[in-house]
């Protein structure tokens, strides 16, 4: 059985109750900072914009952001066995120079 816990984050003036795993709850903490941080960098950018679409650019930058972490990650396999393969190369080409 897991272990949960209640915490109340706040966005902006919107409070979040969530039940989570206890030991999530740096992540969700740090990723409530993250995005009042982002909240307040578009409301000083755009005084005039309404709060909803001060969080459609959150929500879009958050987004971004999380498919570009993804696609770096499918990534990384392909990179290494490029490398992988690099070095047996320059090993191949040492042996017969």
């Amino acid at each position: 059985m897991s272990d949960k816990q209640h915490i109340t984050l706040v966005l902006d003036a919107h409070r979040v109750p969530l039940d989570i795993e206890r030991d999530r709850e740096p992540i969700y903490r740090e990723a409530a900072l993250m995005l009042n941080h982002r909240y307040q960098f578009y409301q000083r950018r755009m005084p005039q914009a309404s709060a909803e679409q001060l969080w459609v650019y959150v929500a879009l930058e958050s987004a971004v952001n999380l498919q570009s972490d993804a696609r770096q990650k499918n990534l990384e396999p392909i990179l290494k066995k490029i490398g992988d393969l690099n070095l047996e190369i320059e090993e191949k080409l040492k042996i017969t120079r």
